[in-house]
């Protein structure tokens, strides 16, 4: 996109800067047009449920501190191939849609609440115009609302809405002259761009480099067999499989870790790396997730898209039990995030790592496990209570995932474990996505209650 596609922008700059790493990796799924990473289809969504009185002037006031706040949400990337960078424009106001739902009786409010949120999910939204916040509240009567929160994922990622949902409560209990302790510094997206362009040159750098230069040697990212393949031509959406491990397995997998001196997190990829080995039969897995890219706790509280693409390479040959395979990807685990660096460095070591991904009947699985520091479940802000809305409600047209497909597990603050799986439905059907989670569920059973037993 040159600056002259930028509705509205000024003749000059607020701010010009040059891309971020992760900015620089979205960039290669750039296809020039509206169907990728820069379309209006790629956002991220965050749902509260908000008991208490919700005057409508304080909140769109308070939205607009938050975008003011946060230079993220009025940033636009230009995408001219001779000169990208970002461009940080002045904030105008936040989109704030009002929705009427006081027909909703009481017990059905819970499951329409998830049905809002998927129907905003399944919409388009300008990435083009600033701020690129927007947000619907709908109202089951004048105590009972709920706020969904839309941010273009170059803007913000899952760790950020989160920020963004606090800083918004904060706000908006200020501005109704509540009592509320001053919100920490929050640093920009651009001091951190900055910060990784000096960090470059870092010997500490130069040792991760190395380690993944060894560490990826000879290796292959895990692609899995497509329903359909891409020369086919099918029209790509992006369909959403949710899940719920419940509380029995939830709680078993926490304990498990427990016992195995790991995190949750390694639990759950071990139990995925035996799944892509089951559909495979590959047994050295170099399986993508995610990190939230924030090594530095000064950025813990910026809204920005920070997170990092990592190869995580498990060796599951001769692996004789559930255990094993556990203490393999935990081995894994503890090895990458020493080295911690973002994809397009990694990228530089492995050049071939990424070959098997422009296949025409392959894609990628990605798998990531995500937990809030600032989740709110119940949490009272001035006069508004706050509890984050649980996705459960399954979608066949939802946000966009650029390539492949997506596994995200999420740690909720009751302790239960929910998934999502969204997937490009230009590559598979409904139907393999849900046998898939129902055989990951099966596996994951098998690894925290017979952990001894054989892999096979």
């Amino acid at each position: 996109m040159s600056v002259s596609e930028i509705p509205n922008a000024p003749s000059e700059p607020a701010s010009r800067v040059p891309l971020s790493l992760n900015q620089e990796f979205l960039c290669i799924f750039d296809e020039g047009d509206d169907s990728g990473p820069f379309g209006p289809r790629y956002n991220i969504f965050y749902a509260s449920r908000l008991r208490g009185k919700v005057h409508v002037d304080t909140l769109r006031a308070a939205l607009h501190d938050v975008a003011e706040r946060h230079e993220a949400l009025r940033t636009l990337i230009v995408r001219d191939p001779e000169d990208r960078h970002q461009r940080i424009l002045p904030s105008g106001p936040v989109e704030l849609t009002l929705r009427d739902l006081s027909g909703v009786a009481p017990a059905d409010r819970d499951r329409r609440a998830g049905e809002l949120v998927n129907e905003i999910e399944a919409g388009s939204y300008s990435a083009r115009e600033v701020p690129l916040l927007r947000a619907v509240l709908a109202r089951f009567d004048d105590e009972d609302a709920v706020l969904v929160l839309i941010a273009h994922h170059t803007a913000a990622d899952a760790w950020s809405m989160h920020v963004i949902m606090r800083d918004l409560a904060h706000s908006y209990a200020a501005r109704r002259g509540r009592q509320v302790a001053a919100l920490p510094e929050a640093p920009q997206y651009r001091d951190y761009t900055l910060w990784e362009q000096e960090r470059a040159s870092s010997p500490a750098l130069d040792r991760a480099r190395e380690y993944w230069r060894e560490k990826l040697r000879g290796a292959s990212i895990l692609t899995l067999p497509t329903d359909h393949p891409r020369s086919a031509g099918l029209a790509k959406t992006t369909g959403w499989h949710r899940f719920t491990l419940g509380p029995e397995l939830s709680a078993a997998t926490r304990r498990t870790a427990k016992a195995l001196r790991c995190s949750t997190f390694m639990v759950l990829f071990a139990a995925n790396n035996i799944l892509l080995n089951r559909i495979t039969g590959v047994s050295d897995i170099v399986v993508p997730t995610f990190t939230t890219g924030r090594t530095q706790e000064r950025f813990h509280t910026t809204v920005g898209s920070f997170f990092n693409f990592v190869p995580l390479r498990t060796d599951l040959t001769g692996c004789d039990s559930y255990q094993e395979a556990v203490r393999r990807t935990r081995a894994t685990c503890l090895e990458a995030y020493s080295h911690d660096i973002p994809f397009a460095q990694i990228a530089a070591e492995a050049p071939e790592l990424m070959a098997p991904a422009a296949a025409d009947d392959r894609a990628l699985f990605l798998f990531q496990v995500f937990q809030s520091p600032f989740g709110m479940a119940g949490e009272v802000v001035g006069d508004v209570e706050y509890a984050e809305v649980p996705r459960l409600v399954s979608q066949p047209v939802g946000g966009d995932i650029p390539d492949g497909s997506l596994c995200e597990l999420n740690l909720t603050p009751s302790g239960e474990i929910i998934g999502t799986l969204g997937f490009n439905t230009n590559l598979w059907r409904a139907d393999t996505m849900a046998e898939w989670m129902t055989e990951f569920d099966s596996v994951l059973r098998a690894v925290v209650t017979t952990p001894d037993a054989p892999l096979r």
